[in-house]
């Protein structure tokens, strides 16, 4: 595979600047114009079919009810390519020493990386939209199919009782065929796809992120925030929001959600209803995406800045600078002191900047990922 050199700043407590020269792969010749093999909901053209027999039908692509709003695999075309850019990590206390750098990792054309998990084998699990499969990319870098047929599976979670979902942003052919939630473990089975009654399409736009409790059940994001409980059943929760990434704490007592440029936190209760709507942290830098929990419980939310990290508290902690713009973020490898993120954009076999590609990326850490549960 061809590949160009790039160059990155790190900078080291000493205060001095290094430039570390790296080798990241090319597209293959061709591969930036691939087409999808699958398609979100709202592309397809069977979508207006399904939602005119809503009671109120979500509005046209143009609109904004329901959002899907988000990550660039998620409701929305590419952000325009960016290119590598500059970056110095500076020591946040407890969570990365200064003068780190980040390492690439893997890139593939399309819409075709998004919601990872970290598996304590040290690979990555990330589910792929443009084809329907699920990836795993070992610690060697190389790549197998965990799971097919997801229908333009999206964001991913892992329980901490082994039970693993995934949000489907697609449409089937048969009688269900509208998005939904679908478990993948223990047993392979749909799980959600119904609210108030109807398929989850009548809330409008496409389903985000997920992530899932210890009680059988998974909160997600389609614009607002859901809860599909034990038994599949979806209620909705907050006011005035416009959700993105979804997280829980290490004791699942609190919900963190991305809200436009803040982080809004719920306490959850016993049956996984969720309470006590507050704004939690303010990012500082918009497009808040994806976000993941530590051992200490703080939270690190991607936008537009990098990861940005939170205590437990809701005090900003700092800003770990990334080499492209940033979908997501999970903790991973062996000792979970490995951060990993899904970065958007790559380069073309013409050495041109292209946004349609995902990238994983991988940086040191001195925090440890909560070991509990995977996201």
């Amino acid at each position: 595979m061809k590949t160009t050199r790039i160059l990155t700043v790190a900078l080291f407590a000493a205060g001095s600047a290094m430039l570390v020269a790296q080798e990241v792969p090319r597209l293959p010749p061709g591969a930036e114009n691939a087409k999808p093999l699958s398609v979100q909901a709202p592309a397809d053209p069977a979508y207006s079919l399904l939602t005119a027999t809503c009671r109120t039908p979500p509005p046209g692509r143009g609109g904004n009810r329901g959002g899907g709003a988000g990550r660039g695999a998620a409701g929305r075309g590419p952000a325009a390519p960016q290119g590598i850019r500059e970056y110095n990590v500076t020591e946040i206390p407890g969570v990365i020493k200064a003068g780190q750098k980040w390492t690439f990792r893997w890139q593939e054309a399309g819409n075709n990386g998004d919601g990872i998990v970290g598996l304590p084998d040290g690979s990555l699990l990330l589910a792929q939209n443009d084809n329907s499969q699920v990836l795993k990319l070992a610690p060697d870098g190389k790549t197998s199919v965990a799971y097919a047929n997801t229908r333009t599976g999206g964001a991913l979670s892992i329980s901490a009782k082994g039970h693993m979902f995934i949000v489907e942003r697609g449409l089937g052919l048969g009688a269900r065929d509208h998005q939904r939630i679908e478990q993948l473990t223990p047993t392979r089975r749909v799980h959600a796809d119904m609210f108030n009654g109807e398929p989850l399409d009548c809330i409008g736009g496409v389903i985000n992120d997920i992530v899932a409790d210890s009680k059988g059940g998974a909160y997600f994001t389609m614009g607002g925030l859901f809860y599909a409980d034990k038994d599949g059943n979806v209620k909705r929760y907050g006011e005035n929001l416009t959700t993105n990434g979804v997280t829980l704490s290490p004791d699942e007592k609190t919900l963190y959600v991305t809200n436009g440029g803040t982080v809004a936190a719920f306490d959850v209760q016993a049956d996984g209803a969720l309470t006590n709507q507050r704004e939690f942290g303010k990012l500082t830098a918009g497009g808040g995406d994806g976000s993941t929990i530590d051992g200490m419980g703080r939270v690190y939310t991607t936008s537009g800045a990098g990861v940005e990290v939170f205590d437990k508290t809701g005090k900003h902690l700092g800003v770990i600078p990334t080499p492209r713009g940033v979908i997501t973020a999970a903790f991973g490898g062996k000792d979970r002191k490995t951060l990993f993120i899904l970065a958007r954009g790559g380069t073309s076999s013409t050495g041109e900047e292209v946004a349609n590609v995902a990238q994983v990326w991988t940086i040191p850490m001195v925090a440890q990922g909560f070991k509990g549960r995977a996201k």
